[in-house]
């Protein structure tokens, strides 16, 4: 489990392709390396991933063709920054709301806006996620706990950034056309599908 608040911005510093997936490197700080062990649970752009090997600071991960397919991972080359979130601890604030790690799938930058006045991002989210994206509702998109400032009929949604988020993270680094992890919030979820599964048991009856 994490909050959605990126611990730190890195830069990817080896990626290896094969058959069985993707092999990400990454030099960890010494804040966010500090008592990580082998096997433990780290979000990588909103991505839960297993830290499978340790060597001094640098920090491996695997991420397998199933993952590639759900998320933006598969496009990403090394010397990229990426978002990092270690995983929560027992009683750890939670900051931004509760994220899983589990992508739903990827959005659409439409367009990205980070001035000294107002910063926003606007992203199209799939057809069969809208359902759960709501104006004020939680939603985290490469990892990032952001709140739904504005939507569209269109599936076009709006984010509003503060300047720490833009600093924090690698939102920044993205143009237009780009695809963007999106975990749309748990809770929401269950709610929406309990009421359509509740409904479609009533309308069979």
């Amino acid at each position: 489990m994490f909050s959605g608040i990126v611990q730190a911005c890195l830069p990817i510093a080896s990626l290896a392709r094969s058959e069985s997936g993707l092999r990400l490197g990454m030099q960890f700080p010494p804040l966010v390396l500090s008592g990580l062990n082998r096997g433990a649970s780290v979000a990588i752009d909103g991505v839960c991933l297993t830290a499978t090997d340790i060597e001094d600071n640098l920090v491996y991960f695997d991420a397998v063709p199933g993952t590639l397919v759900r998320t933006n991972l598969g496009a990403r080359d090394a010397g990229q920054r990426v978002n990092v979130e270690r995983s929560l601890v027992q009683g750890a604030e939670i900051g931004g709301h509760p994220v899983s790690g589990h992508v739903g799938g990827t959005a659409a930058l439409i367009a990205l806006q980070a001035g000294p006045t107002k910063s926003y991002i606007d992203f199209y989210v799939p057809e069969h996620l809208q359902k759960y994206i709501f104006l004020r509702g939680y939603v985290a998109l490469n990892g990032c706990s952001l709140t739904v400032a504005e939507s569209d009929d269109f599936g076009i949604y709006r984010v509003n950034l503060i300047p720490e988020t833009l600093r924090q993270t690698s939102f920044t680094d993205y143009r237009p056309g780009d695809r963007i992890n999106i975990e749309p919030d748990a809770q929401t979820i269950t709610v929406v599908d309990t009421v359509e599964r509740t409904l479609s048991r009533a309308g069979r009856r």
